[in-house]
């Protein structure tokens, strides 16, 4: 599982030191791809061949179907971790993402994300501000008696 915060920094050449733990999870490869508000994802690749099947299997007839799986499938790279725990984010990723030197790596379970850091600091505190207001919104309940 990929938890965590961890703040990195992006070199001159575009590589991106992984956190030893998430290396430890991706093996040696990951799948880059365009995410949701504005960052990047990183999924191991038998979690990106789980996903990819699922998004093809998605109807070819809704047009906003289509444009959410050419966003993911199109922006998707193969992206080897080098001796050093390194990846390189190729520029097209690193435009969409308008990532800087400062970067935020953060584990969401069965993936991370990379955000600029000013970009995640602004959004997580707003998230962390209306955090009882969205646990409201969660629907499973945790009862033991179901």
């Amino acid at each position: 599982m990929l938890i965590g915060e961890h703040e990195h920094r992006i070199d001159a050449k575009r590589r991106l030191s992984l956190p030893a733990k998430m290396r430890r999870v991706f093996g040696g490869v990951v799948i880059l791809t365009r995410g949701l508000d504005r960052c990047l994802f990183i999924y191991t690749k038998d979690d990106w061949a789980r996903i990819s099947h699922t998004l093809a299997l998605k109807s070819e007839g809704k047009a906003d179907e289509r444009r959410y799986v050419r966003s993911r499938l199109s922006g998707a790279e193969e992206a080897e971790i080098d001796a050093l725990g390194r990846i390189l984010i190729s520029e097209r990723l690193t435009a969409y993402a308008s990532l800087t030197t400062a970067v935020t790596i953060i584990g969401v379970g069965n993936h991370a994300e990379i955000w600029d850091t000013a970009t995640w600091t602004s959004y997580r505190e707003e998230m962390e501000a209306r955090t009882d207001e969205l646990a409201e919104h969660l629907t499973p309940s945790h009862d033991a008696s179901r």
